[in-house]
């Protein structure tokens, strides 16, 4: 498994990879409260992931995610690797993620 997702963000610190790994439901549960909002409820069990270059079980809407299945067609470990770096979708996606770190790692790769 690789370690870093496309997008940057790592995954041995990320809770719904966690949670999948160590089976913590009530770390499902805290994610879920976290990450949701009012009019955007997430169902603890949706709180799991084996992370975006597997082929196991996604976070969500990760399966339809764009920077992601950018990432597989060209076959790049991360978006660090393309050259392209950082287009459109991958900005709209950190902005989304409210994830700094994740651009800040990708930053670093490079």
């Amino acid at each position: 498994m690789q370690e870093i997702s496309f997008c940057g963000i790592n995954c041995l610190k990320c809770p719904a990879y966690i949670a999948k790994r160590t089976n913590d439901n009530e770390l499902r549960k805290r994610t879920a409260m976290e990450w949701g909002s009012v009019g955007f409820v997430i169902d603890p069990e949706k709180i799991s992931c084996d992370g975006c270059h597997s082929n196991g079980e996604l976070l969500m809407h990760c399966s339809d995610c764009k920077v992601r299945n950018c990432g597989l067609k060209k076959g790049v470990k991360t978006c660090a690797e393309c050259p392209d770096y950082a287009c459109n979708d991958l900005k709209e996606l950190w902005t989304n993620l409210h994830a700094p770190e994740a651009k800040v790692q990708l930053d670093s790769l490079r």
